[in-house]
């Protein structure tokens, strides 16, 4: 949600931020390092009740498993009864109040709306107008890119031990940016946003290309030894072969940024000669260095 709020021009409108040490970096190579620099970083993950409080902001911007949790007494409902407004990230939405899976619509709705709205929140308004513009058009470019007969299967590993992997269903960022690179999510049957599934479920599914989230905890090189030590990953074709790509955090959750991811993974799609040549290039460089 900082990348949203940066997009549009909104950056100075944060009081507090939680969760972006370390990417800070990747932001800054899209929107400069002043506008990155000035954000107030809170410490933490996530916010506590009294944080929020104490920060006496107008609106909270969150998401459920992302700020907001019953659990942490952390909810719309608990900061509108104290004169907070409170927005939840549309990715994360839930279709009853109980639910653990989250999701109601597709990732690149939930990221239209939610740009429209913030800036209808923070009085961006033409400057979401021309942000979403340009990540139609940059959409557009990629679907009229030539399409593979059979198109790959593309798995994206946050993290993962040797009992699951930390990865994102069909209404996460994550599906939007493999499907419009011209692939198809290994998880795409999985009807949740950020979720853990079992290796052999993954396995079933026999991913071409394996994406890595850059995400403090695991390194790309960590991650790539899980697999090739793990007899449910070590023969799939994206390990043997040694198909990887390492994608900025910043970039795979909801965001702008998400677009160029896209264009990222269809670059290394092309390269790896899983999808005809397009000449389309990253407007931006995501990747990282792991």
């Amino acid at each position: 949600m900082v990348a949203m709020m940066l997009s549009i021009g909104a950056g100075d409108q944060i009081v507090a931020a939680t969760g972006i040490k370390g990417q800070t970096d990747a932001l800054a190579k899209v929107y400069g390092h002043r506008a990155v620099s000035a954000l107030p970083d809170s410490d933490g993950s996530y916010p506590t009740l009294e944080q929020v409080l104490g920060a006496r902001p107008d609106v909270m911007l969150a998401g459920y498993g992302y700020g907001y949790g019953e659990s942490t007494h952390l909810t719309p409902e608990e900061l509108r009864a104290r004169g907070i407004s409170a927005y939840v990230l549309s990715e994360s939405c839930r279709a009853k109040s109980d639910d653990k899976a989250r999701g109601v619509m597709d990732p690149w709705t939930a990221l239209r709306s939610d740009l429209s709205n913030l800036g209808a929140v923070t009085g961006h308004t033409q400057e979401a107008l021309r942000v979403v513009k340009d990540i139609d058009t940059r959409r557009r470019a990629l679907a009229r890119a030539p399409q593979a007969s059979t198109k790959p299967t593309v798995l994206m590993v946050d993290s993962g031990d040797t009992g699951s992997v930390f990865t994102s269903g069909r209404y996460g960022g994550p599906e939007g940016i493999i499907k419009a690179a011209g692939a198809v999510s290994a998880t795409t049957d999985v009807a949740n946003t950020w979720t853990s599934i079992s290796w052999e479920k993954i396995a079933q599914t026999r991913p071409d290309v394996i994406v890595f989230d850059d995400y403090p905890g695991q390194t790309m090189a960590q991650k790539v030894a899980l697999l090739e030590a793990n007899p449910a990953t070590k023969n799939l074709p994206a390990v043997k072969n040694r198909r990887f790509v390492n994608i900025a955090y910043p970039a795979w959750t909801s965001s702008p940024l998400n677009v160029d991811a896209a264009e990222t993974l269809r670059q290394s799609l092309e390269k790896y000669r899983l999808v005809p040549a397009s000449g389309i290039k990253p407007r931006h460089d995501v990747t990282a260095r792991g």
